[in-house]
């Protein structure tokens, strides 16, 4: 049994998978600047990840701006309801099969924990990788005013851990993003929008086959 639901916007799916493709973008050139790799050659690694990082930061100011101002920034709002079972679910339950106990809804996309990691990416790491980046950009201009405790290296390590800050998440995310009734439902939402939000407990907890039903309550 499942409803079909669209839950993910033109603009919504637009902005993840192109937020996605710059995200990857920057940590593939990241590391190369790093001398992880030698891929690229470091001054065209170099012009890359500025220009990437760019586009990253004008992505970010328009989505801030149309959650704003289509009210969906309330889907990243924190709660506490239901948050143990859903614990409980990514601990123990999606290992043996159990239901997910989170029902997703229009006005409701993401259960709890998908909530505090969301909100989490969007008030430390996405500022951590934003600022540290741009101070490191514009340190020639900007040391002068700088606290003391504050050069050029540690900027640099700001940098590189909101990197591995934002790397950590996106293994999550794509584990979990295969964690639906079929490997591929989750992505599949995010190419068409259209979600089929199953009930689980239905489907894996069938009722008792008939004549076996009362007679020992």
């Amino acid at each position: 049994m499942s409803e079909r639901l669209y839950l993910f916007t033109r603009f919504e799916r637009f902005w993840h998978w192109a937020q996605a493709a710059l995200i990857f973008t920057l940590l593939f050139t990241g590391f190369g600047i790093h001398g992880v790799h030698d891929l690229l050659k470091f001054g065209l690694a170099v012009r890359v990840h500025e220009t990437a990082a760019w586009l990253l930061i004008g992505l970010w100011i328009f989505a801030i701006f149309w959650h704003f101002t289509t009210g969906q920034w309330k889907q990243y709002l924190p709660t506490l309801e239901r948050i143990g079972a859903v614990t409980r679910y990514y601990v123990h339950g999606i290992f043996v099969g159990a239901p997910h106990p989170y029902r997703v809804t229009v006005a409701h996309k993401h259960n709890p924990l998908q909530r505090l990691a969301y909100l989490g990416v969007k008030l430390v790491i996405n500022p951590l990788i934003w600022i540290s980046g741009l101070l490191y950009l514009f340190w020639g201009s900007l040391y002068a005013s700088m606290p003391a405790f504050l050069d050029l290296e540690r900027v640099a390590r700001l940098h590189t851990l909101g990197a591995f800050l934002m790397l950590a998440f996106l293994i999550m995310h794509v584990y979990l993003a295969t964690a639906g009734h079929t490997p591929l439902a989750y992505i599949k939402a995010m190419i068409t929008g259209w979600e089929e939000v199953h009930d689980e407990a239905a489907i894996k907890r069938p009722p008792p086959a008939s004549g076996k039903g009362s007679a020992g309550r």
